[in-house]
């Protein structure tokens, strides 16, 4: 296990494509940190350049106390799982995974004894004589994670390693990723764009934009406390809702949905703003108060219904529970908690919080 400590890291192509800026990050010793983000954002090239796969334009990369820079990926006590799999298709099971110990001179014995320990802790010791094209996509990924996993490295680096998976298996993948962590205590980076694999699995999540990093933080905090819009509307399924809005005066903000309360000792705000609030944080009121809004589509998702429509010409996603009775195009009411009112900068989308 080992630290792995970025400090502003820079990655330039040539002509000037500049794919990485300034990004400084600790990965902490036994930590499972998550690098996430949409296509191009970035999370894949900084992953490839801690494992060296990648030169560094500028910056520092230390893993436990070595600046690893120039020294080659063979020899940075890594191992890399990637989204294909990267398995020798003449191979049996067994040879693959003890390929990489056999060019590095490692004794027959051990590495006998390294393949069937983690052939037992994925549960493929009923595999180690098949040929990769015998297995099934999680198969042949519990045999990738094996072959890492045999190196007994500092780090583990996954690149997307859930992608090529059907959604059912991806969940049981993740659950296999996360206890698997659990038991070996290593220190762990994972690259996706898939939020849902983030959250769950995740110590540190790092949402990653354009190159640079826009927010780091736990999961329920980067969820609860967006740093900037993009984050806000990034996490979370459906996204965060966002509309235009001006400070009426301190704790109160206009915004097409009408006068809304806001959490005036959290944020600090003036003049125009964007208003941020999450699905499930807008509520069905009874009586006569609250906000008017007219369903035009709802969608049921057995325990959940999403209804859409509209604030003005803001489009709006609500959810709530299922039980009851709401109707299409008949109209209803509205309320929004203060606390779960969110405010960002116009300009930058940066959240006004104090």
């Amino acid at each position: 296990m080992a630290t792995v400590e970025l400090s502003s890291i820079r990655k330039v192509y040539p002509g000037g494509v500049e794919a990485v800026r300034d990004v400084s990050l600790v990965v902490p010793n036994g930590s499972f940190t998550v690098l996430l983000g949409p296509s191009g954002c970035g999370k894949s090239t900084l992953l490839r350049m801690i494992a060296g796969l990648e030169t560094t334009t500028s910056g520092e990369c230390k893993i436990g106390e070595r600046v690893v820079n120039e020294v080659e990926p063979a020899d940075r006590d890594i191992a890399m799982v990637f989204q294909n799999y990267a398995l020798y298709p003449h191979m049996s099971v067994y040879d693959n995974m003890a390929y990489g110990l056999r060019n590095r001179g490692t004794p027959k014995a051990e590495i006998d004894k390294r393949v069937r320990e983690a052939a037992s802790l994925l549960a493929i010791e009923d595999f180690l004589s098949r040929k990769p094209r015998a297995l099934s996509g999680g198969q042949r990924q519990r045999v990738a994670m094996g072959r890492a996993i045999v190196r007994e490295p500092q780090v583990f680096l996954f690149d997307e390693p859930l992608s090529n998976l059907d959604a059912k298996l991806r969940v049981t993948m993740r659950l296999e990723i996360r206890r698997l962590h659990n038991r070996l205590n290593a220190t762990s980076i994972f690259v996706t764009h898939d939020q849902v694999e983030a959250m769950t699995l995740a110590d540190q999540v790092v949402v990653m934009n354009a190159g640079r990093i826009e927010q780091i933080g736990a999961p329920g905090e980067v969820y609860k406390h967006p740093a900037s819009r993009f984050v806000a509307s990034f996490i979370g399924a459906p996204a965060m809702n966002l509309m235009p809005g001006k400070i009426a005066e301190a704790g109160i903000v206009e915004t097409p949905a009408g006068r809304l309360p806001y959490d005036k000792n959290r944020f600090h705000a003036a003049g125009e703003v964007e208003v941020g609030i999450r699905p499930e944080d807008i509520h069905a009121a009874g009586g006569a108060d609250g906000i008017l809004f007219t369903p035009e589509l709802a969608e049921e998702l057995g325990a959940t219904r999403l209804l859409h429509g509209s604030f003005g010409d803001t489009p709006v996603i609500i959810a709530i529970p299922a039980s009851g009775t709401v109707h299409e195009k008949k109209e209803m009411r509205l309320s929004i908690d203060p606390a779960a009112v969110h405010l960002f900068d116009k300009v930058t989308g940066r959240s006004l919080v104090r």
